[in-house]
């Protein structure tokens, strides 16, 4: 079974910048891509990025294109979120997923049963 851990959530000001990392060990075979989604309180969670581990390519959603950039650590099997302008609207719990077989596309964004999670981080924008 895949294992996530995400990392680097905090306290920012808006307009501030952060790192989120999502470490990923135990692959296996058939796992393309990994993504980045958020749940705020009181809202469903959200696709926002995704990251195809072989090729590099990449996805973002609507509300984080331009703001948000998705890279991969390919050595130390890590995906990294660099998240800057941030808004209080972005304030919410972040995680990273994967699955057999799923490929980077806007499909990723919008499936919810992954077979994979990670516990999630916090992120809270406030002055």
């Amino acid at each position: 079974q895949v294992q996530l851990v995400e990392s680097g959530g905090g306290l920012v000001q808006p307009g501030g910048s952060l790192r989120l990392s999502c470490r990923v060990s135990r692959f296996t075979l058939n796992y393309y891509a990994i993504g980045w989604f958020r749940q705020g309180p009181g809202k469903e969670r959200e696709g926002l990025s995704c990251i195809g581990l072989s090729d590099g390519t990449t996805y973002y959603s609507d509300s984080v294109k331009g703001r948000f950039a998705i890279s991969r650590d390919y050595a130390k099997t890590t995906v990294f979120l660099q998240m800057n302008s941030l808004k209080p609207e972005d304030a919410a719990v972040y995680y990273c997923a994967t699955d057999r077989f799923m490929r980077c596309g806007s499909h990723f964004l919008t499936r919810t049963d992954f077979g994979s999670w990670g516990q999630g981080t916090q992120v809270t924008v406030s002055s």
